[in-house]
């Protein structure tokens, strides 16, 4: 018995230990102006509006260099969502110091146009996303019945390119390491099967996208917008989640609060997280 606890004990500080210590940086791209807060904060008011940011992260570690979303670039989504400060997600990256095909992933939370719609300007790129939700947005979701509201049929196609080319890759379900001390837990369905990351390592943080958009979420304990009132309950939980993952709700990181640009230190449009 000493002998199995002495091993397990080894066992798990190599596996502690051989975790990279990855850098993270929040990368504003755009500003999307007076944005209705109860289109992201169940029961805020109605008549309440913010500014909120485009980001995507970029996390740096293991010879790795990782984006978390990819933003947007296609033309016709600015006729319905004005932005401000525009710059397009593969010229942001330089503002962090790394060239579009230095970019070695891009895990993607879910499959709307403002995460997805960047895959194509990283040309190096492995993608990551859920196989369900994969699945879902090349297949059902543009038959009768189904819900493609907020994703791109342009994104779409682009997925199935990057399947051909071996550049795609399905995780399948909830809790998955798929690079090392990183870990996606699917969310609440906010899309069909949206996903989260946990960038572990000391101390470690939880990146939520559209999981959570804003900080109010969290200290309101309110849902983000999903495609049913029969998720609100399972994206608190999923909240509470989060916070429980990163050990603090000071390390969970939601999806478009500009907070996160003056909650850490900051230069222009790149925020240092870790």
């Amino acid at each position: 018995m000493k002998r199995f606890l002495l091993a397990a004990i080894v066992a798990f500080f190599l596996a502690e230990n051989s975790t990279p210590e990855y850098s993270i940086q929040a990368i504003r791209y755009a500003i999307s102006p007076g944005f209705p807060v109860a289109g992201l904060v169940m029961g805020a008011p109605k008549d309440e509006k913010v500014d909120i940011a485009m980001v995507i992260w970029l996390i740096r570690g293991g010879g790795r260099t990782i984006l978390f979303d990819s933003g947007f670039h296609r033309e016709k989504w600015f006729k319905y969502f004005p932005m401000n400060d525009y710059v397009r997600p593969d010229e942001a990256v330089k503002l962090a110091g790394v060239k579009p095909d230095e970019v070695t992933d891009i895990v993607i939370s879910h499959a709307h146009w403002d995460h997805m719609g960047g895959i194509d300007l990283f040309p190096k790129a492995t993608v990551w996303i859920q196989k369900d939700e994969y699945r879902y947005y090349t297949g059902e979701a543009w038959q009768p019945g189904g819900n493609h509201g907020g994703i791109d049929p342009e994104d779409v196609k682009e997925l199935l390119r990057l399947n051909t080319e071996g550049r795609l890759r399905l995780i399948d379900g909830d809790n998955v390491e798929i690079l090392p001390g990183i870990r996606v837990y699917t969310g609440a369905r906010h899309t069909y099967a949206s996903e989260y990351l946990r960038v572990g390592g000391n101390p470690a943080f939880v990146l939520a996208s559209d999981n959570c958009y804003l900080y109010r979420n969290l200290t309101a304990h309110a849902a983000s917008a999903t495609f049913s009132e029969a998720d609100h309950a399972a994206n608190i939980a999923a909240q509470v989640r989060m916070i429980e993952l990163a050990g603090s709700a000071d390390r969970v990181v939601p999806g478009h609060d500009t907070l996160q640009f003056q909650k850490f230190p900051t230069g222009g449009r790149v925020a240092r997280i870790k």
